[in-house]
């Protein structure tokens, strides 16, 4: 009989939906329950493309035995990590300070009344490696709750005051500037792998928004060193087996420090990231950055495109139970497809060997130089994909994330506006409008929706600032005035609702008035950028980008609020460049400005509009339109020149002198860097 996660949105609960474990989803009846029974809560937390959350679910939750001993003694609440990340970021919190790790699944022991007192991440069912099984476990908290239930909760208030402090408490502001940036581009080179590309050892996690930032810098300073970071470390992604290189798209990361063997499941917030800095790496002149840009969006919209026009969130890591298993190769199998010459010929080009690079083998596929022949290899790769699109192919996580449809839009509508294509600008309306339609309940932002129907978790810090900078993005790649009004009315809802008063600068990730925020020990605030942005960071990045946008009588306010929010990190700059990428990306664009560039006379799109989005560097804005076009403030008082159409380029309130061709303003947009 399913239990109560058999009406959720999210497929990884669905996936516990007919454990015998009577789980209960995050919710004050869970609570209300643990309470009645004066018994502990289990708190487990995972997502759908998680490797060790599908053995756990295999070898725990589904057996019938342990569900009795669970649902004897707790209260089971099974959580999507993806879904509520604000959950998530708490108990992962515990998880460090008492283990000193932290992963995922997450188990968690809490209180009735939410604070935690034992925490872990996977046990597996008999004693392994110096963990206890999962049964034995089960029974040594039980057992502590039954005969020393004062102390555990004594333990439990005190872990969980501690935390709330932690939370509580914010570095000294420290502005960032010029120096700092030079600073961290020299940390970052100390840190470099000149042999693979990327930052440290293994495993290797794609670093997009420092790329991201490198970019940025190098176009303000013209830094080689930063230059040769962000080409090296693009390159070794593309050409490696963590990317996918017959269907486009990145897997999750490296397991070894070559970028050769990924963790197999997609994620859609990576690839949007990747997406995003590849298409920038194209615009300044990198052919395999424009090619990686267009395959990226390619799996995009194939691979994990909904019915109504969201993205789905990933693709599982496993098919039929075994890592990889859709997506490596021998030389055996090579040959079945192409023929004895040419599947030779793609197994070295490809690196698939008898040895093999993965297990068992077989080998990922990696593409360490561009082929001779690319008609050749073209009809190779098509032969290829359509043999494994025969394979039996991972499962989908089809709930569609806020937070990463927004990242997603942007990277479509930045990327399809500078090279031309309308279908990738027109698919990131269309996500943002699906966001506006259907994840906006009775005047609030939901975090997710499945199928067309919104989630009931309340969207956190990401969701909106990430919704705003699409809109924003949206705005400039087409000009219209309502994407313009629609982002800042939401900025405005943000800074209300997130802000802590008293604090500038300082934001929480789940606002004052989320339903259920009593649920939790404190409410949580990331500052560092992990897999994404964190939520401050993306508000730091919308904010810049507003106050160059907006109307004068508002830009002034979000310019404050961006520069306020990034003093927050100043001290931790210096110390952890690598998980401030997004952070660091804002502060290049209100060092560099960021310029704006005005087109008028050219409404469709035209010479000067193209080049300007082409050349413009990373972080400035630009919008074209008909002179004084209504509810664009960057176009007021700017008109054509002899009857021609212009360009404006602006940093600050220093405007240079219009010019009406292309090569004249890829003049001054390279001195406005």
């Amino acid at each position: 009989m399913p239990n109560r996660l058999a009406t959720a949105t999210s497929p990884y609960l669905l996936q516990h939906a007919d454990n015998p474990i009577d789980w209960y989803p995050w919710s004050a009846a869970a609570f209300a329950e643990a309470r009645r029974r004066n018994v502990p809560i289990l708190l487990s937390i995972g997502y759908a493309a998680c490797h060790w959350c599908h053995v756990m679910a295999h070898e725990s939750f589904s057996d019938p035995e342990i569900a009795a001993v669970v649902n004897r003694g707790f209260v089971a609440i099974k959580v999507d990590r993806e879904e509520r990340p604000d959950v998530d970021a708490v108990h992962m919190a515990a998880t460090q300070a008492l283990t000193g790790q932290g992963g995922w699944p997450m188990t968690c022991f809490l209180t009735p009344d939410g604070e935690p007192f034992h925490c872990g991440t996977y046990f597996p069912p008999e004693p392994r490696h110096g963990l206890p099984s999962f049964r034995q476990l089960l029974d040594a908290v039980s057992a502590a709750w039954a005969s020393d239930g004062d102390r555990v909760r004594f333990a439990a208030g005190q872990i969980a005051g501690q935390l709330a402090e932690q939370a509580a408490t914010d570095p000294e502001p420290v502005a960032v500037g010029e120096q700092t940036l030079d600073d961290v581009v020299e940390e970052l080179a100390a840190g470099y792998d000149r042999v693979h590309g990327g930052f440290g050892g293994a495993p290797k996690f794609p670093p997009s928004m420092v790329c991201e930032f490198l970019l940025r810098h190098h176009e303000r300073t013209g830094s080689e060193a930063a230059w040769r970071m962000v080409t090296g470390t693009c390159e070794a992604m593309a050409r490696g087996g963590m990317h996918d290189q017959l269907a486009g798209g990145f897997a999750r990361y490296s397991v070894d420090e070559g970028w050769t063997v990924p963790h197999f499941e997609k994620m859609l917030s990576d690839n949007a990231l990747l997406l995003r800095a590849n298409a920038h790496l194209g615009r300044r002149g990198s052919a395999l950055g424009e090619r990686v840009a267009a395959s990226t969006a390619a799996f995009l919209l194939r691979d994990l495109r909904t019915a109504e026009g969201g993205l789905a969130s990933a693709l599982d890591a496993d098919t039929d139970g075994v890592e990889g298993l859709t997506y490596v190769w021998t030389p055996a199998q090579l040959r079945e497809v192409l023929g004895d010459a040419d599947g030779d010929r793609a197994a070295a080009l490809l690196g698939v060997t008898e040895a093999g690079t993965f297990e068992y083998g077989a080998s990922t596929l990696q593409l360490r130089q561009d082929p001779d022949d690319p008609a050749w290899w073209e009809r190779t790769r098509a032969a290829l994909l359509a043999a494994r699109d025969r394979r039996p192919q991972p499962a989908r996580d089809d709930k569609v994330v806020t937070e990463w449809n927004a990242l997603a839009a942007v990277a479509l509508a930045e990327a399809g506006a500078a090279a031309g294509d309308a279908d990738w600008v027109r698919a990131a309306g269309e996500i943002v409008d699906l966001l506006l339609d259907v994840h906006v309940v009775e005047g609030r932002l939901r975090r997710s929706s499945r199928h067309g129907v919104a989630g009931d978790a309340d969207a956190v810090l990401a969701d909106h600032a990430l919704l705003a900078a699409a809109l924003l993005a949206l705005h400039q790649a087409t000009g219209d005035p309502a994407r313009l009004a629609s982002a800042l009315d939401l900025l405005d809802t943000t800074l209300e609702r997130f802000a802590v008063p008293d604090r500038p600068g300082t934001y929480r990730d789940t606002a004052a008035d989320t339903a259920d925020a009593a649920l939790l020990p404190h409410r949580p605030r990331e500052l560092t950028d992990n897999a994404s942005p964190c939520g401050t960071s993306a508000l730091a990045e919308a904010l810049v980008t507003a106050s160059v946008l907006a109307p004068p009588e508002r830009a002034a306010g979000y310019r404050e609020r961006a520069e306020r929010a990034l003093r927050t990190v100043g001290t931790l700059v210096p110390r952890a460049p690598r998980f401030l990428g997004h952070w660091l990306t804002a502060a290049e664009a209100l060092v560099a400005g960021p310029a704006q560039v005005a087109v008028v006379g050219e409404p469709g799109g035209g010479p000067l509009t193209s080049r300007a989005r082409r050349d413009a560097p990373g972080g400035a804005v630009v919008v074209a339109g008909e002179p004084d076009a209504a509810g664009v403030p960057l176009l007021a008082g700017r008109g054509p020149v002899e009857g021609a159409p212009a360009a404006y380029v602006c940093r600050g309130f220093v405007c240079d002198v219009p010019v009406t061709t292309p090569d004249e303003l890829s003049a001054l947009l390279a001195r406005a860097t």
